[in-house]
């Protein structure tokens, strides 16, 4: 470019010489150069949660093995230091346009598009409700010494401890996002916090069962079956893995997702006809044929293996309009194919798949008790419809179908608190003055002051984080009766059911899928004295008693994921103003059929509200995790010290667990 008039000066905007060509090659023929280690600081590409380490491979997508190269790939950070701070993808975004000549760079995208491009827009349109762009990254000021706490062993292959960690813990901070937030964005936001952050496991793709999901295994979205390895797809139904056989490459299915919206997908609860991917109308609304490639070559490739594939089926959740609720249904064997002309008179590829022999029902089940929602079959074994009489705002069932026994011991249903003449209730309290609805950060409210500001829940249903105890308004409140602080003075909300177990007695389930966190009864009976009921709890089955002492668990949020101080942090132990005691051996509710468990889905938290011009303590139930239907419902009983014993290490009154978990201590009471 020697010798060429005006470079590196500025040229006469009135006046040049247009005989003179410019050689300039084109700029797809140009390539990049990056400075070596002695020229500046080394090429960082930053995968879409963060840099990857050296620790453990990075995800492609989500765990999946890296395709092979011919040409290097500059996103491998392998050998590279990972800087101190990387700056997130939003700080890559695209200028804001001006007046001025746009580039003509730039227009093509790279992996994590910034947000807020038209392009993203035009997608987001085609997005299925509910199954959001995981392209998002969060960056944490409180979070950039965060320990997740899993090895890089752990993240590749896990076990049941940590698939319902990393579950809780995804779960925990969803809701806090979606308390302080009011967006429907927290759920991919949760996602890529916890991603970016190691928390997750399973990374290691598989064909077959996957460590620590058992059948049955319930989730709220597909980011969730991401997390825990279960089907890494965040949108496609088809997940699969690339197996290699010396120099060649075949792809197998390991994974895929039955929403039963497609035609000619069956509900048999023992097989299933399964659509293949692509041929999906575009933006002309023009659909076209299905090709074997991806998802479908490797369902082919499966059928002629014989390897067993995960099956997860989707249901619409009836507690959200747009919601669905995904059941792992256990591995299935393709046995045929074949291809078929849709609706859109495209070629369709179809599959079906039967279920392996000896697992337990899954999705069998939920179509059982849809039946019996619906009355359209009769529940075996069912002795009364109510239990209730009609007490609940929702019957409860009593069902036998073990042995000849017609019924528990006779009490009387009661679905509240009842109180001896001696018992002294606590200090009075006022009140708030609302006059429609308490409403989260209104000071000015009683009741929002007491929980620190916050609603403690979640829609009016659901227990965002454990605390000390939690305040709900009470009968003098003149709030309405819809205000989002009353939850467990409503009733029941779910369908529940009291069955005969077979070496516990009496037990309690749900015919619904219960998300974390939701309210499911309370500890209704006669609130005694402390000094008139403890000499007699060895004769008495239903006591509960807040003095005895409780295996502690993590269920909050953590701080540093959400940004916020972690000296902040809700401490989760309760503080009750004076021990309680509540027994249901004459009067009582569906609480009192709770069997004890050492690994429960199900914890309780105090919770006071004014009665009568005085504080009143109840105890409230909640879903420690997700779980699914006709699963048994089961609490910590705790263990009674003896109080002679100086290192509380003698306990008395204690019975013989059968709960059978893994942590199970052998006793309980």
């Amino acid at each position: 470019m020697q010798g060429v008039p005006g470079f590196n000066t500025v040229p006469n905007p009135n006046h040049y010489d247009k005989s003179i060509v410019l050689d300039i090659k084109p700029l797809r023929s140009l390539k990049p150069v990056f400075p070596n280690g002695n020229q500046g600081p080394p090429f960082v590409g930053c995968p879409p949660f963060g840099p990857s380490s050296s620790e453990y491979s990075s995800f492609f997508p989500f765990g999946a093995q890296q395709p092979t190269h011919d040409t290097p790939d500059l996103n491998q950070t392998q050998n590279t230091p990972i800087p101190s701070f990387v700056p997130p993808l939003r700080s890559y975004r695209t200028p804001t346009k001006t007046n001025g000549p746009s580039s003509s760079s730039g227009t093509k995208r790279g992996v994590g598009r910034p947000k807020g491009t038209t392009s993203v827009k035009k997608k987001e349109k085609k997005t299925v409700a509910n199954e959001p762009n995981l392209d998002v990254q969060v960056v944490k000021k409180f979070s950039s010494d965060f320990d997740s706490g899993i090895s890089a062993a752990e993240r590749e292959d896990g076990n049941a401890y940590l698939v319902s960690s990393v579950l809780m813990r995804f779960d925990a901070v969803r809701r806090r996002l979606s308390q302080v937030e009011f967006t429907k964005s927290a759920t991919p936001k949760a996602a890529g916090t916890l991603m970016s952050n190691g928390v997750r496991t399973n990374m290691k793709k598989r064909v077959g069962t996957v460590p620590g999901i058992e059948v049955g295994d319930i989730f709220f979205s597909r980011i969730e079956m991401c997390l825990v390895g279960l089907h890494m797809q965040t949108m496609a139904g088809i997940d699969y893995i690339i197996s290699k056989a010396g120099s060649d490459e075949e792809s197998l299915a390991t994974s895929i997702v039955s929403s039963g919206r497609y035609e000619g997908e069956a509900q048999d609860p023992e097989s299933l006809i399964y659509s293949g991917q692509g041929g999906n109308a575009d933006k002309n609304r023009q659909a076209s044929d299905q090709k074997l490639e991806r998802g479908n070559l490797a369902l082919e490739n499966s059928l002629r293996k014989g390897n067993g594939v995960r099956v997860i089926r989707g249901e619409e959740d009836a507690a959200s309009k747009t919601g669905k609720i995904y059941i792992y249904d256990g591995l299935y064997s393709i046995s045929e194919s074949w291809v078929e002309k849709g609706k859109s008179g495209c070629i369709t590829f179809k599959y079906k798949l039967v279920r392996q022999p000896g697992q337990p029902p899954a999705f069998g089940f939920w179509k059982s008790v849809q039946k019996w929602k619906e009355g359209l079959t009769t529940r075996p074994g069912l002795i009364l419809p109510d239990l209730t009489s009609g007490a609940e705002s929702k019957p409860v069932s009593l069902v036998n179908d073990v042995d000849e026994d017609k019924g528990p011991a006779y009490f009387t249903y009661t679905s509240s608190l009842k109180y001896s003449e001696t018992f002294k209730l606590t200090q009075p309290v006022i009140g708030c003055s609302c006059s429609g609805s308490c409403s989260p950060g209104n000071l000015n409210c009683s009741c929002i002051r007491k929980n620190d500001g916050d609603l403690p829940y979640l829609n009016g249903v659901m227990l965002v984080c454990r605390r000390p105890v939690i305040y709900e308004c009470g009968p003098t409140c003149p709030c309405h009766a819809s205000c989002k602080n009353r939850v467990i003075q409503t009733g029941l909300k779910f369908r529940l059911e009291v069955f005969k177990t077979r070496n516990r007695g009496w037990g309690l389930r749900s015919w619904d899928s219960l998300r974390a966190g939701s309210f499911i009864c309370e500890y209704a009976g006669e609130v005694e004295d402390n000094g008139n009921l403890r000499g007699n709890q060895e004769e008495d089955a239903y006591v509960f008693d807040t003095s005895r002492v409780f295996n502690s668990f993590k269920w909050n949020y953590e701080p540093e994921l959400v940004d916020e101080d972690p000296s902040t942090e809700v401490p989760e132990e309760f503080n009750l103003p004076s021990p309680l005691l509540i027994s249901a051996k004459k009067f009582g509710n569906v609480a009192r059929f709770m069997n004890h468990s050492c690994s429960p889905n199900v914890f309780w938290e105090p919770v006071i509200r004014e009665g009568n011009g005085e504080s009143v303590i109840h105890i409230a139930f909640f879903a420690m995790r997700h779980i699914p239907p006709m699963a048994e419902l089961t609490y910590d009983y705790g263990i009674s010290p003896t109080s002679e014993a100086r290192d509380e290490s003698l306990l008395h009154g204690q019975r013989t667990c059968f709960c059978g978990s893994e942590k199970c201590r052998g006793s309980f009471g």
